[in-house]
């Protein structure tokens, strides 16, 4: 998988044999943000690194291999690329059959390598780029029930840190937006800004964060206006606003 460069040996009852990842979060945290071209080319780099640990640690050779899956969708198409081209051709040197998987299903059953979860159950998939709720029927069966009609919570919240100017809080060096809002969140008080939730009116299982965003974005103006400070500088009530952008995200979703 090439969100981070991950790779990993399992057996056919879902053991994982053998396993390794580069992880990619620094880069991108210094530079605010996922460069895809950056993450292309830190995944050249580091893939056929990762798959040969990964089978080292497995013990099991590639001409062992019953097949190589890799994730060819959704997502980056620059880093998917990176998996795609090195799997394809491993596999085609080895004669090996080659397996495309959805990434967001391929999420959606991990779950299934740790634990003994009986199908059908209902999974609940967030990240920077996406917001699934879903049942999982089986193996590539799934009923979408909702998802995101705008932005994902993980994209929203790197803005919102970004427009709070995080990456300058003491207490948030080197942290990724999010991971940034939550750790202010946990010693703030969500109690001092009330954002109101979004899609109240509408029954059904879909998410929305890009009106929620734009409501969040006002309430820092408006609280740099009352602090005569410019955008770019730290609030001082930034802790609660934090909490309260936590503590609404959470609200939508549950």
């Amino acid at each position: 998988s090439c969100d981070d460069t991950g790779a990993a040996v399992v057996d056919d009852a879902g053991g994982v044999l053998g396993e390794a990842l580069h992880c990619q979060g620094d880069v991108h945290s210094r530079a605010g943000g996922i460069i895809p071209l950056v993450a292309q080319q830190l995944h050249r780099e580091n893939v056929e690194r990762v798959v040969n640990e990964a089978l080292r640690a497995s013990g099991v050779s590639v001409r062992e291999l019953a097949a190589i899956a890799t994730t060819v969708k959704p997502g980056l198409a620059l880093s998917l690329e990176v998996g795609l081209q090195y799997s394809s051709s491993l596999a085609s040197a080895h004669r090996t059959p080659f397996i495309p998987i959805h990434h967001m299903e391929a999420h959606a059953l991990t779950i299934r390598l740790t634990q003994r979860v009986e199908f059908p159950f209902l999974v609940l998939l967030l990240s920077g780029g996406h917001c699934i709720l879903a049942v999982a029927r089986g193996v590539s069966d799934f009923l979408l029930l909702g998802q995101s009609i705008d932005i994902a919570p993980g994209d929203m919240l790197d803005k919102v840190a970004r427009r709070l100017s995080l990456r300058k809080h003491p207490e948030c060096h080197g942290m990724a937006g999010g991971k940034a809002i939550e750790h202010l969140a946990q010693t703030g008080n969500w109690r001092q800004h009330t954002f109101r939730l979004p899609m109240q009116q509408y029954r059904n299982c879909d998410f929305s964060f890009s009106g929620l965003q734009n409501l969040i974005n006002k309430a820092i103006v408006q609280k740099e206006k009352e602090e005569g400070i410019q955008e770019g500088e730290i609030l001082s009530c930034v802790k609660d606003i934090a909490a309260a952008v936590q503590h609404t995200v959470a609200l939508h979703i549950i």
